[in-house]
């Protein structure tokens, strides 16, 4: 009963409510409204069904090939689903019946998300090129190459290569769906093919033009590697498909062709395919995995357009609102259930409540805890994620609920402990141990890292390795490649020069080792008689770097530098010749050909030994610095080498006061007895074993390598500081220790390969090899391993596997360099050979390949095993290596041999006899087939080679003296240290389970500790760790535990920050695709002073829901805002992944200012963006210097390289491109760029120099692209950018001179901008140039503007232009903020009134300080690209605010000389006397910054592009801004107070006050004289633009007038009556002057 009247008082008082607050509210346009965002790709719609064919693959090649015959199979029996989701969910199915658990979820969820169709439009991009190579295609396909767009003459280029950029799906012959490309012809039909398959002249024939395959490609698992190749190019689900695979599956079993798929649904073929496999490709495809986000805008200078709003296409959303979420306290399901009746009364009061809850603002006390309150709402909740996402992308709707919130102190106190440790506000996010830059991070990484996880998971499950062990495993820190490695040079060839703790000079210096932990000036250097820092030289001095360094060495010794200097003496013909005679030339042979001609260096080394010897090792360094005096004295030119009287006349010079006897005798003796010779070749000899011949010249710091430049000795000696400062500290170096024994001893090692060794730079490269467990017979379970004597039976962490071709001599080498390795014993490591002997390898290789094979799988545990093999290679090497037919005879005399030597060396020689004695010739050939397909899988192209595989790591020697003995010892350490260690402490503790006791022998361990280290090196994920077990986690975390998930996520969030907005719903996402065990600690500002969000965000993923289940359509994911403020000011902004550029194409609204209340009847506003372009971007770096500023790259496709274009930046050689997924080539452009450099290959072919790099794009993630570049032989002086002065040296002689390469340049270059967006210019005006006849110099003006009021004036700006000047325009706009109805507007603006117009865009550089607000984003792109937003071809630009009017022909002010100044700007007027109190500039920091400079407004300027660029001034402003944004309090008029701090460096030239006046601050006596009047804000009055424009500029009226009734006539409107508002209407509307101060106020202040 009491509760019957308990709800009855309720309603009584909800119907008071209802009174008293509907009738205001109860108006159709207070109903609440919704905002609605979705992305879509440019490209076409991709079938779902060949997507889940990719991602399959992706997880292994062959599952791509097992769905196929899976969806075969099932197509002929399964009933047909009738709409997208049944689709989806079938296959699901299948894909799932291939995958273990957690792969499964995720396989799915990658299908929603769309992830895999950009391969698919990569593929589109190779069938057009495969259709388009062949005549027979060229009627049919001629309407496609042009795209069907009507072409202007002046870019038939551009025109005819948009669907190459744009993905546009390929129309193929006929209408035909599949067809087959043999790389001679194309088959449509399945009987043409079979044809050719019949026919082996033809097959042969073609096998020489074979088409070109890709590490991407799916190649049938039966295809034999040597067949020629047929690429099928058509959709599984298709009749043809189904025809053609059966065929070529067929006939790849039978060897005859090797067999590829490249899945493509022609356009036109979607009626001809299943109909599940034409979801998908239908729709446009909506993308997920980014943000949006709705700020609350400060209107205080209520900058808003009031033309009416625009009513437009809106399609209403189907979503109904969810009723159960509380509303203040009322839960309105709850309510209508109980008073059905009330329905639209109740829910009218709902809507009010709804719109009256946002706060932007609350009191001081109210915000103090609300980080605190807001943690413990969510620690609270029932579902954490789900709370924190709904608190942070609400917020302005829920602050006023967390503000009263009563607050748990042990959650406040548990906070601020944490906050010890951790900054508050900071976010930190790893997965499994590796911290995730939470920057950068977005769905697409975020999936592919976890993918990584899981991935790895499931091969060490196949492994039988229980779960505990996986997760230890998979949270192991990943070591940094660049571990010290030190190289042991200790030995009596090392000559050093001083020492600092016994010479007499330094007797004076302070032997106190803590001195060195004193703070000093940066480059103050530190004196201690100690010797911290060993500088050890390894060079030839016969070679000019050699000298060089010597004459380094003795200038820093003479200046006291403290540091100890050696020189270790090589000769580089004598390594030569060592290496000719495979690197075995003794000591002792080589003494006795006394006749050899004997080189300089080896002569100077003899020399410089008896001076040492006789009169002391300063002498000694003083003959090498003689004999580079003499050199560079004498006649010839400084580049030659010394010569041998060079040398002679040195030496007398050196001991001419010293000696005894005449220096000449002493010479002559010493020449002709050849004195000291064998300490001379040993010196060479030891620096050859060591590997350091290669580098040249080098320098040992403390045995590091660095090269041998002055500037690599003092970077060599900073980074060595920090390392010894850090051991004196902690005790571990005193006086007494020796620093370079005790740095030695801990990381020495004996050899130095480069190639082994990664510095960096280069990346080693590894190969799973745990995937082939799940291989069908996998070649590596065949393996027998070679040990060590006497070690078989022992665990062996590292495995080298050796993949040699016996038929070649590098192969053979290689072979017997692995057993000499396993000759001088290793513990750690084993060796196995996988034999590729060429197909048509002569009956001795095969012969030799089984004798090896049975030797190490029978006899491998013979003593002398080893000795046998190590003989039965030199025998076969010198006896039968390249004999080409063996006939009976001398194949009995091998035989015959081998069993002689196994009798030697006492292995039982009846099993050889057997054996050989059988036929085995094909079985064997059938075998090395399959290692080579094995190898081929593995490595790709390279397979071929030889090659070493080290626990998964690959080496390719790069010459026959690349790899030794040694360097296998060396490769063994190396790895152990750096990865295999760790893991095999984790597999050694592992209890097995599920295994029989007796498979765990020491082989079956090793492999599994091969497979699992060589899995783990594939993973890429940071180096980075964090100790979040130290922060508490008991009050104010979330911490969610699942045993048996891969997954551990470990968090930091700040919950209120637009970070903590991306992380949630991230966190969310992944708790419910994955399930993983999460620790998220909750990390809020502990004391706020603002609120920490003004913002509504969603972040959109996709769901099972996307697709209809109805019919065929997929809808794709949006954000949906359900219930937004009406009467606030909302400006949208997008939180794209990085590498995406996005633009608007559909908003009939301005997304700048949206005022919901101004909607009318619609109740949802939508916009639609579309991914324009992938961007790609890379770094440029040339060895040893700057990088190269300018060059020029371009990238295309094969058949048209030069699609984009871009140049290179100072700043980190950065570059960027616009890509669409694709097959790209990346080059120099031809020119200056191409005449002075060349690319450099990555990689281990470190000597190959390529024309081009192939950049494979086929993700939503972009790429990053790491250049290097190397000017050609000749050009090394030459400079890539030749300033105008260089080039001509007159202006005059310039303008006349089109033959420079300057002028020529620029021809090249013209109409290029990072992505090519097409001039844009009417017939007429190119005819003309415009009406009326415009004639003259262009001049060129840039704008930019954002949402609807400033396009209004941006419009009114360039008709105020162009009627005041006779002269052609061009007007630049920066694309990135305009509307899509400027954009449809602008186009026949230009027709109509004659200008030109290009859009520009740059993305933002990852490098560069971000800027959060959209206003201040704008600002920055006024200033800091200036340099390479435009084409190089623009030599100079004016910027002009799109608030302003142009009184003046601006032709004046682009033909004035700004005296060799980059900028023009113009001073701020200080006539206005009222305004003295807002004058910043001249008090405080800027009065003393400036000097007496004055201070610039930046709403006009010139800027001159060739000065510019010349001087970097780009670089230079993007430096100073980097410093000075990341202080928030700097910088508040961005684009206006960098250009004026930075006025030292990049000087600016002060234009004449009459080219801007601004009622603001020049008062009205100039006005008369104004060129330009400019709306600035005025910061007294605060009067808003509209109203100011129509009561400052007279014609402004008429102008907007015109400009408003051109756009209506376009658009199809009717033109309003003029809007402006009079002042005294707006009075009362102005609203109070708020205590903050907008961005915009700032904004020409």
């Amino acid at each position: 009963m009491g509760t019957r009247l308990r709800s009855g008082c309720f309603v009584v008082i909800l119907l008071v409510v209802l009174c008293c607050g509907v009738g205001s509210v109860s108006a159709e346009n207070r109903r609440p409204k919704n905002v609605q965002v979705e992305v879509r790709a440019k490209w076409s719609g991709t079938s779902v069904l060949l997507e889940a064919g990719e991602l399959l693959s992706k997880e292994w090649k062959d599952l791509f090939w097992e769905f196929i015959e899976v969806w075969l199979h099932a197509e002929k029996d399964d009933v047909d689903s009738y709409t997208a989701k049944d689709c989806l969910k079938k296959i699901v199915k299948y894909g799932r019946s291939l995958l273990s658990e957690p792969l499964a979820a995720l396989f799915e969820f990658s299908l929603t998300l769309r992830s895999a169709s950009p391969g698919l439009v990569l593929y589109r991009q190779l069938a057009e090129e495969s259709l388009s190579s062949y005549p027979l295609a060229d009627e049919s396909n001629s309407n496609y190459v042009s795209g069907g767009i009507s072409e202007t003459h002046e870019n038939v280029e551009t025109k005819r290569l948009e669907p190459l950029l744009a993905g546009v799906n390929p129309k193929s012959d006929g209408g035909k769906c599949c067809w087959v490309d043999s790389g001679g012809a194309l088959f449509f039909d399945v009987a043409e093919l079979l044809l050719w398959l019949r026919s082996p002249t033809e097959l042969a024939r073609d096998s020489f033009q074979q088409p070109e395959l890709f590490d991407f490609d799916h190649v049938h698992f039966d295809s034999n590697l040597s067949s020629p190749v047929a690429i099928l190019y058509g959709a599984l689900g298709t009749d043809c498909f189904r025809e053609f695979h059966v065929t070529l599956a067929e006939a790849s079993k039978e060897g005859k062709v090797k067999y590829v798929v490249r899945p493509v649904l022609p356009s036109g073929c979607e009626a001809k395919i299943v109909p599940c496999g034409a979801v998908g490709a239908s729709n446009s495809i909506n993308l997920g995995g980014y943000g949006v986000e709705l700020a609350l805008k400060n209107m205080e200078y209520k900058a808003m357009d009031d033309s009416m709003i625009k009513k437009g296409v809106t399609l209403e959303d189907p979503r109904t609102e969810d009723l159960s979420q509380e509303v203040r306290g009322f839960i309105f399901s709850k309510i209508l259930e109980r008073k059905p009746e009330l329905t639209s009364e109740i829910m009218a009061f709902r809507d009010y409540l709804l719109s009256s809850t946002i706060s932007d603002t609350l009191d001081v006390w109210e915000l103090k805890d609300l980080g605190h309150q807001t943690a413990q709402r969510i620690v609270h909740a029932s579902d954490p994620l789900q709370s924190m996402q709904e608190i942070n992308q609400n917020f302005p709707s829920v602050v006023s609920s967390l503000s009263r919130m009563k607050l748990n102190d042990s959650i406040k106190d548990e906070i601020i402990a944490n906050q010890r440790m951790i900054p508050p506000g900071k976010s930190l996010m790893a997965l499994n141990g590796a911290l995730i830059n939470i920057e950068d991070v977005d769905l697409y990484l975020l999936v592919d890292m976890v993918h990584q996880e899981l991935s790895l998971a499931d091969q060490f499950s196949n492994l039988k390795i229980p779960q505990s062990t996986i997760r230890r495993l998979l949270s192991t820190p990943h070591h940094s490649e660049s571990s010290m490695f030190r190289v042991e040079f200790r030995s009596s060839h090392v000559h050093y020069l001083n020492n600092l703790e016994e010479d007499a000079m330094y007797r004076r210096w302070r032997s106190n080792l803590n001195e060195i932990l004193m703070p000093v000036f940066p480059g103050q250097l530190r004196y201690i008689r100690k010797n911290l820092f060993h500088a050890v030289f390894v060079l030839d001095p016969a070679s000019i770097c050699g000298l060089e360094s010597i004459d380094m060495i003795t200038s820093l010794y003479e200046n006291n530098f403290p540091m100890r200097f050696g020189v270790i003496l090589y000769s580089t013909k004598f390594i030569k010749k060592v290496e000719m005679s495979g690197g075995e030339l003794q000591v002792s042979q080589a003494g006795n050909d006394g006749h050899m001609v004997e080189d300089i260096s080896s002569l100077i080394i003899r020399l410089f030994i008896y001076i040492k010897e006789n009169h002391g090792t300063q002498t000694a360094f003083q003959f090498l610095s003689n004999i580079n005096r003499l050199r560079i004295e004498s006649e010839d030119s400084t580049e030659d080498v010394p010569e041998v009287h060079h040398v002679e006349g040195a030496f007398v010079e050196t001991i001419l006061p010293k000696a005894k006897s005449p220096p000449q005798d002493i010479l002559l003796k010493l020449e002709k007895e050849q004195t000291f010779n064998e300490l001379s070749r040993e010196s060479s000899l030891f620096v050859f074993k060591l590997g350091l011949s290669k580098l040249q010249c080098c320098l040992l710091m403390n045995g590091l390598v660095y090269d041998s430049s002055e500037d690599a000795l003092v970077n060599a000696m900073n980074e060595e500081l920090p390392r010894i400062q850090e051991q004196v500290y902690y005790g571990h170096i005193n006086s007494h220790t020796d620093v370079l024994d005790k740095f030695l001893s801990e990381s020495g090692i004996h050899r130095y390969n480069p190639q082994i060794i990664a510095d960096g730079k280069v990346k080693p490269r590894f190969i799973s090899l745990s995937t082939s467990i799940v291989e069908r017979e996998s070649v590596l379970n065949e393996i027998s391993y070679l040990h060590s004597p006497e070690t078989i039976d022992d665990l062996k962490p590292v495995t080298h596997l050796l993949a040699t071709d016996v038929t070649s001599r590098k192969g053979m080498k290689l072979l017997h360099e692995g057993i000499r390795y396993l000759i001088g014993g290793t513990k750690n490591a084993r060796v196995g050979v996988l034999f590729s002997a060429k197909p048509s390898g002569d009956s001795a290789s095969l012969l030799f390949v089984k004798v090896f094979e049975i030797t190490a799988s029978s006899y491998g545990h013979k003593k002398k095993v080893l000795d046998f093999l190590d003989q039965l290679c030199s025998f076969y090497e010198h006896e039968y290596m390249l004999t080409s037919s063996m006939d009976a005879e001398r194949t009995q005399a091998f035989i015959d041999k081998v069993i002689e030597l196994a009798d030697a060396n006492g292995i039982p020689s009846k099993g050889y006899k057997s054996a050989l004695s059988e036929f085995w010739v094909d079985k064997l050939r059938n075998h090395l087939n399959k290692v080579a397909q094995f190898l081929y899988r593995k490595l790709g192209p390279e397979s071929g080679a030889n090659a070493i595989i080290t626990n998964g790591r690959v080496m390719l020697p790069i010459d026959e003296s690349a790899i030794l003995s040694h360097d296998l010892h060396l490769l063994e350490s190396v790895e152990f240290k750096q990865r295999i260690k760790q893991i095999v402490e984790i597999i050694e503790e592992v209890k097995w389970e599920d295994i029989d006791p007796d498979m765990l022998t020491s082989k079956f361990i090793s492999d599994v500790v091969m497979f699992v280290s060589s899995s783990m090196a594939m993973r890429d994920r940071s180096s980075e760790s964090a100790r979040f077990e130290v922060l508490n986690a008991k009050y104010s975390a979330v911490v969610l535990n699942n045993d048996y998930s891969s997954i551990h996520i470990d968090a930091v969030v700040d919950p209120l920050s637009p970070s903590g907005q991306k992380l949630s719903s991230l966190l969310r996402v992944l708790g419910k695709v994955f399930q993983p065990s999460m620790r998220l600690v909750l990390n809020p500002l502990s004391s706020l002073v603002d609120l920490p969000l003004k913002n509504y965000y969603r972040y959109v993923v996709p769901t099972m829901d996307d697709f209809s289940s109805t019919d065929y359509t997929v809808n794709g994911p949006q954000a949906f805002f359900a219930n937004m403020p009406l009467s606030k000011t909302l400006t949208m902004n997008l939180d794209v992944p990085e590498p995406w550029l996005v633009e608007p194409v559909i908003a009939v609204h301005d997304l700048d200012n949206i005022l919901l209340e101004n909607l009318g009847d619609t109740r949802t506003l939508q916009a639609v963006f579309e991914l324009e372009a992938l961007v790609l971007t890379g770094h440029c770096s040339e060895k040893d210097h700057e990088p190269p500023r300018g060059l020029q790259l371009i990238l295309g496709t094969k058949s048209a390289p030069h699609l984009v274009d871009t140049l290179v930046m100072a700043n980190l050689g950065y570059w960027q491109m616009k890509v669409f997924p694709g097959v790209w080539y990346l080059q120099l452009a031809p020119g200056r760029s191409a005449e002075l450099y060349v690319l450099k290959e990555d990689g281990d072919r470190s000597q190959d120099i390529s024309l081009s790099k192939r950049i494979t794009i086929n993700d939503l993630r972009g790429k990053l692209v790491h250049l290097e570049v190397v000017k050609k032989k000749g050009m090394e002086h030459e400079k890539l950018l030749v300033s105008a002065e260089d080039d001509n040296h007159s202006q005059g002689k310039k303008k006349g001179n089109h033959n420079s390469w300057n002028s020529n340049f620029f021809k090249w270059a013209s109409g290029f901008i990072g992505g090519n967006e097409q001039s844009k210019q009417s017939k007429s005006a190119v005819a003309e140039h415009g009406k009326g006849g415009r004639h003259g110099k262009t001049i060129n003006i840039f704008s930019i503007a954002s949402g609807h009021l400033y396009e209004r004036f941006l419009k009114i700006m360039i008709l105020s232009v162009l009627k005041n000047t006779r002269r052609p325009v061009k007007f630049w706009f920066i694309k990135n903020y305009l509307s899509p109805q400027f954009k449809d507007v602008i186009p026949h603006m230009a027709q109509e009134y004659g200008f030109e117009y290009e859009l520009i865009t740059y993305k933002w550089p990852t490098w560069l300080h971000k800027q959060k607000e959209k206003q201040r984003i704008i600002w920055a792109y006024k200033i800091l690209f200036l340099d390479v937003i435009f084409p190089l071809s623009l030599e100079k630009v004016i910027f002009v605010d799109a608030d302003q009017v142009v009184r003046a022909d601006m032709g004046e002010l682009y033909d004035m000389d700004i005296k060799g100044r980059p900028l023009a700007y113009t001073p701020f007027c200080d006539n206005n006397k009222d305004m003295d109190g807002y004058r910043f500039w001249r008090q405080g920091f800027w009065r003393e910054h400036l000097r007496g400079r004055p201070y610039h407004i930046s709403a006009l300027y010139v800027v001159d592009l060739v000065k510019f660029r010349e001087t970097a001034a780009g670089d230079n402003l993007r430096v100073f801004y980097e410093t000075l944004s990341k202080d928030p309090n700097s910088l508040s008029n961005l684009d206006q107070d960098l250009p004026n701090y930075a006025q030292h460096t990049v000087s600016i030239f002060s234009l004449p006050q009459e080219w801007l006046w601004c009622e603001s601050w020049c008062g009205n006596a100039t006005k008369s004289k104004a060129k330009t009047i400019d709306l600035c804000n005025n910061p007294m009055t605060k009067e808003p633009k509209l109203q100011g424009a129509k009561r400052i500029v007279s014609e402004w009226p008429d102008l907007d007038l015109e400009a408003r009734g051109f756009t209506a006539k376009i658009l199809g409107e009717e033109v309003e009556q003029d809007p402006v508002a009079s002042p005294n209407q707006t009075k009362d509307s102005i609203p109070d002057s708020s205590s903050e101060e907008d961005m915009e106020s700032k904004s020409e202040l």
